[in-house]
């Protein structure tokens, strides 16, 4: 798989949370949102990404190809206590993977990802993890992540 030519790489900033918040919505969406609920978010997620990206709670990475961004991924930095898996209280969850469809094929995915692990890497974060879509888990289990034993609970939904 080939990269784009006159691929750029770059770090997200607060002014880029439409743009990350429009990404979230496509890969909703193409995920099959169920309650038909994603216009309902953005706005809140739009001000959710730019109050994080600001705070450095959350970071992220976005792919361009001639000034138009095509791909993105990022991190939320979470604070957690010790655990015998690791002693490292600073924890990273990978989120907002998306690559625009023309984008797809070119291992832009693992690319991002690649970047977002070298961070936690110079951070010491030993403790990634991550919400799978059935489209993304090969790329993810490529580089070496595993299925958990994680569950959820609803309790209910926000109007």
């Amino acid at each position: 798989m080939e990269r784009p030519a006159a691929l750029t790489l770059r770090p997200a900033t607060p002014a880029d949370a439409e743009t990350i918040q429009s990404q979230r919505d496509a890969m909703f969406t193409e995920m099959g949102d169920p309650q038909g609920r994603v216009p309902l978010a953005h706005a809140a997620s739009v001000q959710w990404l730019r109050d994080h990206l600001e705070s450095g709670e959350y970071s992220g990475v976005l792919a361009e190809v001639g000034g138009r961004v095509i791909g993105g991924a990022g991190v939320l930095w979470q604070s957690l206590p010790p655990s015998p898996r690791t002693l490292s209280t600073l924890r990273a969850y990978v989120l907002n993977v998306y690559v625009a469809p023309d984008g797809r094929g070119q291992g832009l995915a693992g690319l991002l990802i690649e970047l977002l692990l070298a961070e936690c890497r110079a951070l010491g974060v030993d403790h990634v993890t991550l919400h799978a879509s059935d489209a993304g888990r090969r790329t993810y289990e490529r580089l070496g992540f595993g299925p958990t034993n994680e569950m959820r609970l609803t309790l209910g939904t926000a109007s």
